[in-house]
């Protein structure tokens, strides 16, 4: 076992945390781990010192990607030169966004949360809402 005072601890910025870890995650898209993919392009991690921390949006990401965490991070220990590097997974505290309505139904109901009077009018020219 090599020492600790013997590894590569090569500081890094978020710069090349962000290109390495995209790098990585192209090579897991096409290896068909499109969600692996879109949790690391979807938001940037935060460094403080050799700690990455990746916010996540639910419990299922944290589920699919804490098995794949110990291959992503020797990739980057390589590639970042830097043996010491940590993860911490942690959940997003936004809101989800509400989905965008796509049909008929959807977009009248979106709109009728907005102005009331709308169901007012459709019923009282007895329209129909859906195509």
């Amino acid at each position: 076992m090599i020492p600790d005072d013997q590894l590569p601890r090569t500081p890094f910025n978020g710069e090349s945390l962000r290109i390495a870890s995209r790098n990585y995650a192209t090579q897991m898209k096409n290896e068909g781990k499109d969600t692996f993919y879109h949790a690391v392009i979807k938001r940037d991690f935060f460094l403080n010192d050799e700690t990455i921390t990746w916010i996540l949006d639910n419990e299922v990401q944290i589920a699919y990607i804490s098995p794949l965490l110990a291959d992503f991070a020797s990739y980057l220990k390589k590639e970042l030169n830097n043996s010491f590097i940590k993860f911490n997974l942690e959940l997003t505290n936004e809101v989800a966004k509400e989905n965008k309505p796509y049909t008929g139904i959807e977009k009248f109901q979106a709109l009728a949360r907005k102005n009331p009077n709308l169901h007012t009018l459709r019923n009282r020219f007895n329209l129909d809402i859906e195509f």
